[in-house]
């Protein structure tokens, strides 16, 4: 009896080391049955220490196989991990569960993706899925250059099994321009291929770096990315296309000097009265044509198969139709859009100087010229207004699908097959568009400036290559909406808002109704118009109007201040999937077109073994001093640069959230122009010290290197400093509305190093801002303070920061409005009813842009970044985190 006491006891004691099994709720919004998933989830500091101790248990509650890269850790704080990126492959239900803890071994799948990568001169990667072999060479074609499907289903792929393979003379993709000259024609060139991280045995991401090279020396040569993911036992393959414009956009006399907006000296400042030059509004390179094409190999009697929608392009639900033909001639499926057409600036609206008349919002004419063509040969068989974006041509054994995502918002695109050539294309620009020309429209000076900065813009595009052994109509669909549709996958609100990832924020609830009114209905009003306007077009989708003045929009946001951010921290809070796909959107859009790419020398890599090598390199043009910078608010995405107009919040956690590699790489390319210090002292004082340090602590957060962690730390010494001959205020008068720049980089910044100074000096901060409250831009500021002020009531405990708080918090309360989002029939009754809800006050000037019936931008200042963490302390008034 004793030894069995003794031996119960022995097992309470070792039970008592025994790891807790945690358990964390996963949803799948819009869950397709098989489709790939990969969740990105915050872990809170200290609570898991490696991803080999996670497991993913279907509905029933059976494990299914998952793969799991770590992306981030706590460090230097703390060693435990951060964000986890999750990769599996849904089931039929939508809700999972992830377990982790110490003493979990989760499943190894027997089925895996082979790969091999050899960028010797004559190399390149060859890539086995199972049922799926596909190439693409250095010495190729630019794409897939060749693909094998194991139709016989024997394991092997012998030369019959070929499905499809690039064409020759190097246009696997392409990207031709049109000048005086003509269209002058592509050729790609694979410079390397990369493995990049998240890869494993069942789901492998290969990034294909290459370069477009021209016929005539006039043109630019220039870069493109593919990035392609590959998927165990599927034979579908998503590619990613980034393509960059390196073209001179218009016929402008060119003047020695820079603007003084962005000057690197002062010796030779370009004038900004040049109106007069009539080459401005006249294009010289423009976009002729852009995509990605193969070569499919099937029998003679091949079918086109494509879905079109029946309703309105803007119907809230879709009816679609299956149109078929026989591939006897080329089809040809293309979607146009309203012409572009910007509007007068706000600048002459709101100071009278012109009298044109705004074309700011699509009429009713432009709305309606949503057209989605299908043609065969040169007859039109059928139109509607929009195509759901891809087609599938088979032979009654095989098949070929692709589809491109956002066909109709991202217009113009197209996808054709050609019987003739056996040429199955997926066009980023169709051709038969007509060309894109960068040209202004006008010489009204634009965001401060006279400028066309067009050159250096990128454009990202998805697409889904599925390949198949004839297929139905809809099982082609439900693997198209993997991409076309995808679904999106979450955990509960409270396990984003309780890792303190991003602070301490207040998951979304009725309990403080009238504080989340003044959020949702800002997001559901800029959704609202985002359809109806429509915000949509290759360079445009994603992004918004800033300004709602006398019934009309006016003014590109360009993301400030981080509205990418905002959006993402809202699908945290309410797990709703539209965010998600809004925030996505807006990041891709501002880290593609609102970003200055190019000129960009490579970097060198080594991999050629011999030594002239690096010499050619050496021999490269370097790259623009402006590669990394942000585009300014402006009528044109292109036309006004600043020196401190980059947000790189929301790519980080674009990165995280949704596995975006591109947008690390390009919020890399920011941190490295801060590494330049190309505007000097300048570029270290004021509101380019405060976003600095913002971008800087989450960049450094994503990436642990040391380079970013010498220039922020750097750069929070001088905030400090500063802050002792300010006062106590870490802000220059000037710039209040920067409180959320400060308090967000700083307090991450603590986070991650636990310095005692950077508590001290948010607290002291938190002190100026409640007994001086900042006015310089009005409400704007003024609300920005919110945030220090909870920051101080966090480190203190001292209820006089939440009270002062709440104070000024309380003209941020909505009342209900009498319908939903969805009801309201016109821009101009749902504007007339949220006025009447709205409790802030008006400006003393002419217009009030902190507005509940305006844009994101000022949103950002006054409510975004204050009422998720005033709710939070709401909840929690007694409770007192340092940590």
């Amino acid at each position: 009896m004793k030894k069995i006491l003794l031996l119960l006891l022995i097992c309470a004691f070792l039970n008592g080391f025994a790891s807790e099994i945690k358990k964390i709720t996963v949803t799948i919004e819009n869950n397709m049955e098989g489709a790939p998933i990969t969740l990105g989830i915050p872990f809170p500091k200290g609570e898991l220490h490696s991803t080999n101790n996670i497991r993913l248990l279907n509905s029933k509650g059976n494990e299914i196989l998952c793969q799991t890269t770590e992306v981030s850790t706590w460090e230097p704080a703390d060693d435990s991990i951060k964000w986890v990126w999750v990769f599996f492959f849904s089931e039929g239900e939508s809700t999972y569960t992830l377990e982790y803890g110490s003493d979990i071994v989760p499943k190894r799948p027997d089925e895996r993706i082979v790969s091999t990568n050899n960028m010797r001169p004559r190399g390149g990667i060859k890539v086995n899925t199972g049922p799926l072999s596909f190439s693409l060479n250095k010495l190729g074609n630019g794409f897939l250059d060749e693909v094998y499907l194991d139709s016989n289903q024997d394991g092997k792929f012998s030369n019959n099994e070929l499905i499809a393979s690039s064409p020759e003379d190097n246009r696997g993709t392409f990207l031709d321009l049109l000048d005086d000259s003509g269209i002058d024609i592509s050729k790609a060139v694979i410079n390397e291929v990369f493995r990049e991280k998240g890869s494993g045995p069942m789901h492998a991401i290969f990034r294909v770096e290459g370069t477009y090279v021209y016929g005539r020396a006039d043109n630019n040569i220039s870069p493109f990315t593919i990035r392609l993911h590959a998927y165990a036992g599927k034979t579908y393959v998503k590619v990613l296309h980034t393509m960059t414009y390196t073209g001179i956009p218009d016929k402008h006399k060119r003047q020695k000097g820079e603007h003084a907006n962005i000057a690197t000296q002062n010796k030779e400042i370009l004038s900004e009265d040049t109106a007069d030059d009539p080459g401005w509004t006249q294009p010289n390179d423009q976009i002729a044509a852009c995509g990605l094409q193969l070569k499919y190999h099937l029998q003679e009697s091949a079918e086109v198969s494509m879905p079109l929608f029946e309703e309105n392009w803007d119907a809230m639900s879709l009816t679609q139709k299956i149109e078929k033909l026989g591939a006897t001639k080329k089809v040809s499926l293309l979607q146009r859009g309203p012409k572009r057409n910007s509007g007068e600036s706000a600048r002459s609206l709101f100071t009278g100087e012109s009298k044109k008349e705004n074309s700011a919002n699509a009429s009713s004419a432009n709305k309606s010229s949503f057209k989605a063509t299908v043609t065969q040969g040169k007859e039109i068989v059928t139109e509607s207004q929009r195509a759901k974006g891809w087609i599938n041509v088979s032979d009654g054994t095989r098949g070929i699908s692709v589809g491109i995502k956002n066909f109709l918002e991202e217009y113009p695109k197209g996808i054709e097959v050609d019987p003739n050539s056996k040429m199955l294309k997926g066009n980023i620009w169709p051709l038969e568009n007509g060309p894109m020309n960068f040209a202004r429209k006008d010489t009204e000076m634009d965001g401060q400036m006279l400028g066309n900065f067009a050159q250096g813009i990128t454009k990202t595009t998805e697409f889904l290559y599925y390949f198949h052994t004839n297929q139905t109509d809809a099982v082609i669909d439900q693997k198209m909406d993997y991409v076309l549709n995808s679904p999106v996958a979450h955990a509960l609100p409270e396990w984003y808002t309780s890792s303190r990832v991003y602070g301490n924020m207040a998951p979304y609830s009725d309990k403080y109704l009238e504080f989340e009114n003044g959020l949702q209905y800002k997001y559901e009003w800029w959704a609202f118009n985002q359809r109806k306007q429509p915000w949509y077009g290759m360079f445009d989708y994603g992004d918004g109007k800033t300004y709602f003045f006398k019934d009309k929009w006016f003014q590109w946001t360009n993301n400030e201040p981080t509205v990418d951010f905002m959006l993402w921290t809202n699908f945290m809070r309410t797990g709703n999937a539209d965010y998600y796909h809004m925030a996505q959107a807006m990041s891709r859009h501002t880290m593609d077109v609102d970003n200055i790419h190019w000129p960009k020398k490579r970097s060198y890599l080594g991999q050629i073994n011999d030594a002239i090598d690096f010499w050619d390199f050496e021999d490269e043009p370097e790259s623009t001093p402006y590669l990394g910078i942000g585009r300014r608010h402006a009528n044109e995405h292109w036309h006004a640069l600043l020196s401190a107009h980059v947000w790189i919040q929301g790519w980080i956690a674009s990165y995280y959230i949704s596995a975006d590699h591109r947008a690390l790489e390009v919020a890399k390319m920011t941190g490295d122009t801060y590494l330049k210090r190309i505007w000097g002292e300048h570029d270290l004082r004021g509101r380019r010290l405060y976003l600095s340090v913002l971008n800087l602590v989450e960049l450094y957060d994503a990436t642990k290197l040391d380079k970013y962690k010498k220039e922020l730390d750097e750069r929070v010494d001088l905030m400090l400093m500063f802050q002792k001959e300010q006062g106590g205020n870490l802000l220059l008068d000037r710039y209040g509305y920067s409180q959320t720049y400060v308090v967000q980089g700083l307090y991450k910044y603590y986070q991650l190093t636990g310095e005692e100074r950077i508590k001290k000096a948010l607290l002291k901060h938190a002190n100026w801002v409640r007994d001086v409250p900042p006015l310089n831009h009005e409400m704007e500021s003024y609300l920005a303070s919110i945030h220090p002020l909870l920051i101080g009531y966090e480190f203190s405990g001292q209820h006089a920061f939440l009270e002062e708080a709440l104070a000024r918090a309380e003209m941020l309360k909505v009342k209900k409005l009498s319908k939903n989002s969805s009801e309201f029939d016109s821009v101009e009754s749902y504007n007339e009813a949220l006025l009447k809800v709205s409790n802030l006050p008006k400006s003393d000037k002419r217009f009030t842009n902190w507005e509940i019936n305006q844009g994101l931008r000022v949103f950002g200042w006054t409510h975004a970044y204050n009422i998720p963490y005033l709710l939070y302390w709401l909840d929690h008034k007694e409770q007192k985190i340092t940590k």
